[in-house]
């Protein structure tokens, strides 16, 4: 047994020199190619000082060879092994086999840091097939505080993306470009050489064009054709490949930008740093002495190339590791006139551009599709056999498909264009340090200027507010039309990223591009300043918008069986060109005949219609969902819908009504609760520090005499029935802002001894935190801190004295009736403190618990059909809320997601703390109390029971974000297990939603999400169906906008998509069919070096197939949806086995009749040609002559 050793900070990387060095030289079974590798490795570890390859710390023992397949189990390991975090003996030759190299795993010390914890404790090591799941196992944890653990991390990442992928590159010439981001994609260097491109040349002119075709088709090959490996720093073409399942080629040129024209302006000195931040990006791409920069345009994202760092890094926004102080230091005051121009000239002009596409570029585009270059042969070989009639109609069909995809992409090119056209013509005003005020168009902003903010203007840009406050309405990204405020970054000292404070915490100081500013104010009358983070692409709404223009692929079964099922048909019908090559090659016909009829074989076998069909169903589809307001921006998921087996749901606007009603209030008094104040009789609440904090801690705003806000917050303070002004000459608060909002009591309440209440400083509420918080004055009097948000949230910054011995139980009593209920606290604050200078943490200390707030949260009418319609379907309904545990469950319970007869079994999962280790645990919720758990006793082990689970549904797992995050982390093995029972999941962040749903298509579900769009845009993206409710037409949130406000929707949806899905089965299949029957009787009929007349093929293509193809297409989806899904893969037993019958059964009644004809007596073949009257063309044909 390993035992845990405690070593000073000082020794850590030493021990660690040795773990490096002894990987060198353990023996490895993989062969030659991996001990080069290994070599490779070792080689670039260049680790200050030795240290003696055979120490007690890293087991000899891990050496030892011993076969990949006897290796235990990871999960089983992990399980006996990992779960408490005890040491723990490490088994045989258990060691990271990456390449043949073999590594130990330290976890604590590598998850925590070098110099955050000296002791630590040997952990498992285990065999993984790529270094992506070795990051992955380790929990994330490579990334070590000390600079010289992650350089060597990096280099064995890269040296193992060259050993994984069997491609021998140059030196620096491979690279990752966006590391660990959504977008991830491997870059490559090529340069072009001259007698490549040459040869290149030569064939485009001799193939007729098709080899340039082939190198549209494929990128990559074109950069193979005519460059050479190279460098990246060397190089000037890049080739491009995404990290996905999909390895999708693009190639790009790489540019350079020339600052000549600066210099000669404002005289620059080359020797000097040509922006005040030397350690920009900007400094580190300028090439000197010739001032250029190399760079590369990446789905609109500008790349530069960092000579130092040698690798291309985003450009168009701020460092990631300035600190708070920094960007308060250096970019306060603006910046001079020479930066902002180098800055405009590296970084790009601020437009989120999106050119209508021209009708000829897309219609070049839709018509160099290879379904269409295929049609387009067919149709040339058709009319050089004088078979018009059925090209034209081909013609016609795809003239009409064209058009149809032409005209719809149009719309969208021209619906997007619009959406962010007004983003490139606004005026704002900006502070220069050396030129003072100035107004100017927002494209020529750039990352480091200081905007000067308004009441009422739209953010070009993404914005750190520095001084002053805003609210803003970010409907735009949300799909949520709710004021938010924004607070300035404060000036922490440190070196601390700015960026960390928190998850998610940044973002309320930050003003995202695309939202509305509609109050700005100042503290002491001064301006509101902030300064520019990200322009253009960069910005959050430049994201969303690249999101549509580069949507991330559907991994679809069906789209991939589609070409497996075109390729069979490819293969079928070279045997046929071979077969009709030797049979007139044979009989004596022309090399031109020989060679129509083998070509004939291809568009027999592989029906041209096929995409025009397919794509005119779609189009029909889409058409019926607008017609029910539900608007596609993706069409390709449409049959995508038809497979969802599982769709999540929001609670708050999705299931239940948008607003609340104030049901009552439960003061505290003492150790336990007051009676409930009920407003339903029309009371108003006696004066008290709780009817205070009811009327000032929210977020609502005065504007244009009009009170906006969130809607919990409205009703609260309707509740109260005080007033809303805001503050002028009629009196001044020492430390309030120059326009401080201001309640007041009206004059039908009750007597109340102040005059009002002044709102100095507010710390917004958080979806991640869970609260809010305000900093108040009475007119006259003290200041006061209110606190409002979750109930067990608020609790926890309270003096335990203060909180009641009922506050549980009284919770899950009103919880698990579905009333929303919210905490509310307060304290006095000592005169003496700055409001501006005091922190979140310092204000939300020892506070005094007041009571809780009870609002009732009612379900949509439309909410519990729909439901029992889904699970009558046999398709899983989930709900992910941000609200309370019991609440969810109250709702599950009345909407039927959860029956009566079902269990609800609540998982509880705590982090580690101390010398205790992270537990998980469940209780089973009574039915007959509201809410009395099971004795400690009924605690049972999870792992057994969720193994042992009888029939699945017959109980629901309810747990919270936390736990969901704690069970993620510390027992991954479990939570498949409890997901595939899981249905309520509550306190969700938006990053939790996301990775709940992530996790759901791990287990192979087909997930739809459902939201308003509030906290949901993450989930609503990475679902495979993402739904947003929103009653605006043009979404950028999601594939699908539904104007009704309800999830009517997602049945429609879901029909539709089964409608799109079995029409294109049931086309394939038809095709194929139709294909193999005409395929099979032309082949018989070359045996006789014969063939079909015109008509009779115009016959069989036009008036039997393809009309039935098309019109195949109208048909409307089921009105009911069944507990049957279609098959999701076309090349399935079922669809495989009807097809090849129905081909086997023709076959043979073809040949059969084929020989039974030539078998009469009265048959006799006579060979001759003449002029068909028919086709107007030479045609064989067969005469048969009859015996008297």
């Amino acid at each position: 047994m390993c035992s845990s050793v405690s070593f000073p900070p000082t020794q850590l990387l030493s021990i660690c020199e040795g773990i490096w060095e002894s990987l060198c030289l353990f023996p490895t079974p993989r062969g030659p190619a991996n001990s080069a590798l290994s070599r490779r490795i070792c080689s670039q570890m260049s680790w200050a000082g030795r240290h003696r390859a055979g120490n007690e710390f890293f087991p000899s023992k891990l050496g030892t060879e011993r076969p990949a397949w006897k290796q235990p189990p990871l999960g089983q390991w992990l399980r006996e092994n990992t779960v408490s975090q005890e040491p723990a003996e490490i088994p045989p030759s258990r060691g990271w086999l990456v390449g043949g190299v073999q590594f130990a795993k330290y976890g604590h010390m590598l998850r925590e840091g070098v110099c955050s914890r000296a002791s630590f404790n040997l952990e498992d090591c285990y065999r993984v097939n790529s270094f992506s799941q070795l990051e992955r196992e380790s929990g994330g944890g490579w990334a070590c505080s000390h600079s010289t653990w992650t350089h060597p991390f990096r280099k064995v990442r890269e040296e193992w993306n060259r050993f994984s992928m069997g491609d021998h590159f140059e030196k620096g010439q491979h690279a990752l470009l966006n590391e660990g981001e959504e977008n991830e994609m491997e870059i490559f260097g090529y340069r072009t050489q001259s007698c490549r491109k040459t040869l290149c040349l030569a064939g485009s002119i001799f193939s007729f064009g098709i080899l340039p075709l082939v190198f549209y088709w494929k990128p990559a090959w074109h950069v193979w054709a005519n460059c050479i490996p190279c460098s990246l720093q060397e190089a000037d073409v890049v080739l491009l490949r995404t990290t996905d399942e999909f390895q999708t080629y693009s190639r790009k040129k790489v540019m350079w930008i020339c600052l000549s024209a600066l210099n000669s302006a404002f005289r620059l000195n080359p020797d000097n740093p040509f922006i005040t931040d030397e350690e920009s990006i900007i400094n580190r791409a300028i090439r000197k002495p010739d001032l250029k920069v190399r760079c590369i345009k990446v789905q609109k994202i500008r790349y530069v190339w960092d000579n130092l760092e040698g690798q291309f890094q985003k450009i168009g926004c701020l460092e990631d590791w300035l600190s708070s102080a920094k960007i308060h230091l250096k970019f306060g005051s603006g910046l001079t006139t020479e930066e902002q121009e180098i800055r405009r000239l590296i970084c790009g002009p601020n437009t989120i551009d999106v050119e209508i596409t021209p009708i000829w570029k897309l219609l070049i585009k839709e018509v160099l599709n290879p379904f269409y270059v295929f049609q387009l042969f067919s149709v040339c070989l058709w009319f050089s056999e004088d078979y018009k009639e059925y090209a034209f109609a081909i013609i016609i069909m795809s003239i009409i498909s064209i058009t149809l995809t032409v005209y719809d992409l149009r719309e969208q090119s021209v619906k997007l264009h619009r959406l962010v056209e007004a983003h490139n013509n606004i005026t704002v005003s900006i502070y220069g340090k050396n030129a003072g005020v100035q107004e100017l168009e927002s494209r020529f902003l750039v990352p480091g200027d200081l905007l000067i903010l308004g009441n009422k203007v739209q953010m070009p840009c993404d914005a750190i507010l520095l001084d002053g406050s805003c609210v803003v309405n970010e409907g735009m990204l949300t799909g949520e039309s709710i004021p938010v405020t924004k607070t300035p970054l404060p000036k922490m000292e440190g070196s601390v990223p700015w960026r960390t404070q928190g998850e998610g915490e940044y973002k309320r100081h930050v003003l995202f591009c695309g939202t509305e500013v509609i109050q700005a104010k100042g503290a002491c009358s001064s301006a509101v300043k902030a300064v520019v983070l990200q322009t253009g692409f960069n910005t959050a709404k430049g994201d969303l918008v690249r999101s549509i223009l580069y949507p991330r692929p559907v991994s679809f079964k069906l789209y991939r069986d589609a070409i497996r099922f075109l390729l069979c048909l490819v293969g079928t019908a070279t045997i046929g060109m071979i077969y009709t090559l030797c049979v007139y090659v044979l009989s004596g016909e022309t090399p031109g005949e020989v060679v129509k009829k083998a070509l004939d074989v291809i568009t027999i076998a592989v029906p041209p219609a096929l995409p025009a069909a397919l794509t005119t169903g779609i189009m029909y589809a889409q058409r019926r969902l607008k017609k029910r307001g539900i608007f596609c921006i993706s069409p390709q998921r449409i049959n995508v819908c038809g497979q969802l087996n599982l769709v999540c749901f929001d609670k708050t606007g999705t299931l239940t009504r948008d607003g609340l009603d104030v049901w009552g209030v439960m003061p505290c008094d003492g150790n336990g609760f007051r009676e409930v104040h009920s407003f339903t009789s029309g009371r108003t609440l006696p004066w008290g520090p709780l009817c205070a904090a009811m009327t000032c801690c929210h977020s609502l705003i005065l504007l244009d005499g009009t009170i906006q806000g969130d809607p919990l917050d409205l009703k609260m303070f309707e509740a109260t029935t005080w007033e809303m002004v805001v503050s002028g000459d009629d009196f001044h608060l020492k430390g309030a802002p120059g326009c401080a909002m201001v309640v007041k009591p009206c004059g039908t309440s009750s007597q109340v001894p102040v005059e009002g209440i002044a709102v100095l400083h507010q710390f917004p509420f958080s979806s991640v935190l869970q609260r809010m918080t305000v900093i108040v004055q009475e007119m006259g009097g003290d200041q006061l801190v209110f606190m409002k948000g979750a109930p067990e949230r608020v609790a926890s910054f309270c003096q335990p004295e203060t909180v009641p011995t009922s506050f549980v139980s009284e919770l899950q009593i009103y919880t698990t009736q579905g009333f929303r209920v919210i905490g509310l606290a307060y304290k006095k604050l000592e005169m003496d403190h700055h409001i501006s200078a005091l922190m979140r943490e310092q204000v939300e200390s020892d506070l005094i618990f007041l009571g809780l707030l009870i609002l009732e949260n009612r379900l949509k009418e439309e909410t519990k059909p729909v439901l029992e319609e889904l699970i009558s379907a046999r398709i899983r309904t989930v709900m992910i809320t941000g609200d309370n545990l019991q609440t969810a469950i109250t709702v599950a319970r009345k909407s039927g997601m959860v029956s009566e007869s079902q269990k609800v079994i609540l998982i509880e999962a705590n982090e580690t703390t101390g010398s205790s280790s992270a537990s998980i645990s469940w209780k089973l919720l009574e039915e007959k109390k509201h809410i009395a758990y099971r004795n400690q006793d009924n605690y049972i082990n999870i792992r057994e029971e969720i193994s042992d689970n009888s029939k699945e549904g017959s109980y629901h797992f309810a747990l919270n974000g936390k736990s969901f995050q704690v069970i993620s982390q510390h027992f991954s093995s479990l939570l498949p297990k409890i997901l595939m029972n899981g249905t309520i999941f509550a306190r969700m962040s938006p990053g939790q939603k996301s990775s709940l749903v992530e996790e759901f298509q791990k287990l192979d579900y087909f997930v739809g999400m459902c939201g308003d769009g509030a906290n949901d845009c993450g989930a609503l993206k990475m679902a495979h169906v993402g739904v947003s409710l929103s009653e605006q037409e043009a979404s950028v949130a999601s594939p699908f906008t539904s104007k009704t406000p309800n999830i009517e929707c997602v049945p429609h949806l879901i029909k539709e998509g089964r409608a799109a899905l079995v029409t294109s089965f049931c086309m394939f299949k038809y095709m194929a069919l139709y294909s193999m029957i005409q395929y099979v009787g032309v082949l018989l009929l070359y045996w006789e070096t014969n063939n079909l007349s015109n008509y009779q093929f115009l016959f069989q293509d036009l008036a039997i197939t393809t009309i039935i193809g098309v019109t195949m297409n109208l048909n409307g989806a089921y009105p009911k949806l069944v507990p049957f899904r279609p098959a999701g893969r076309l090349i399935s037993p079922p669809l495989l086995l009807s097809v090849i019958l129905n081909i086997l059964l023709s076959l043979a009644m073809q040949i059969v009749g084929f020989i039974l004809v030539q078998r009469q007596p009265w048959y006799s073949m006579g060979m001759h040609r003449y002029i068909c009257p028919c086709a107007g063309r030479t045609a064989e044909c067969v005469s048969i002559h009859s015996i008297c």
